[in-house]
């Protein structure tokens, strides 16, 4: 259980430390703001240059957290507010200690890349079932007040903070910051994906049961047997199904190639499994 623990918050620590590079060595330090917390903070830090950006996202996910205790009855999980806090003294850290600077001042460049990298971290914290805060929180508060759905606020947020940016930044900058933020949007849904991504298969086999037992004793995942009936034979057989990992399924494409090589198995590609074995579907 404590190396479990331990997982998911190094897991989510890795995911924080990633967005923090992204947001000093590439969005920063070019003014893209590209949607969120964080967004907000480049900003301020732009027409006040002596606000940290760690600082002033740290106060706003705290007043955020607060809000949303007061008037949204906030269930956040020890994991969400470790990911955003942690985030915003991270990012302090690194300009407190590193001396951030533009890796690249190309606005192209340096919004694909910020993008790509805030994404692969966001998608580690989002699949440890946590968040960054910040913006989520922002648009629970639209969805309360003003009774939009959930995924229109986060785009409304994100919106505005793109629309402030043009009074700060410029029409073009601004582009570039909406465009991060399609991009992050894109990448970490494809990303999470990937991470969850098992294969659903099937197998008709004259040895059935000795693979069922393959499957449940040495690869410890369970299986179903479903009754079927050959349509050009009449014959009633045995369908095994069963949901593994990728490389489980290396494991049981060789055993059933040495068991029974007239076999028939059909694969396929599923992009969440909740249940025993996988992900907890309480905590969704």
């Amino acid at each position: 259980m404590k190396n479990s623990v331990l997982k998911e918050y190094s897991i989510i620590t890795l995911g924080i430390i990633l967005v923090a590079f992204a947001i000093e060595y590439f969005y920063a330090p070019n003014n893209i703001a590209a949607g969120g917390v964080t967004g907000i903070a480049i900003i301020l830090n732009a027409v006040f240059p002596n606000l940290s950006i760690g600082v002033v996202t740290l106060v706003l996910n705290v007043v955020l957290f607060v809000v949303a205790f007061m008037f949204i009855d906030g269930k956040f999980g020890i994991k969400t507010i470790y990911a955003s806090l942690g985030l915003s003294l991270i990012i302090w850290g690194i300009e407190k200690f590193l001396n951030p600077f533009a890796i690249t001042n190309d606005l192209m460049i340096a919004t694909i890349f910020g993008a790509l990298i805030s994404a692969v971290g966001m998608a580690l914290v989002f699949n440890e079932n946590a968040s960054t805060g910040g913006t989520d929180i922002l648009a629970k508060i639209l969805n309360v007040f003003f009774h939009l759905d959930i995924g229109k606020s986060l785009l409304a947020v994100d919106f505005l903070i793109t629309l402030a940016s043009i009074f700060v930044f410029g029409v073009n900058v601004a582009l570039y910051s909406m465009l991060s933020i399609i991009l992050l949007g894109i990448i970490v849904d494809r990303l999470i994906e990937g991470f969850n991504v098992c294969k659903s298969v099937f197998i008709i086999s004259k040895n059935s049961y000795e693979i069922s037992k393959y499957i449940i004793d040495t690869l410890e995942r369970g299986c179903t047997f479903l009754s079927g009936v050959g349509a050009y034979t009449g014959k009633d057989i045995n369908v095994l199904y069963a949901v593994i990992s990728r490389n489980e399924f290396i494991k049981l494409k060789k055993f059933i190639k040495e068991t029974d090589p007239e076999a028939f198995i059909t694969v396929g590609e599923v992009h969440e499994v909740l249940g025993e074995g996988f992900n907890d579907i309480r905590q969704y």
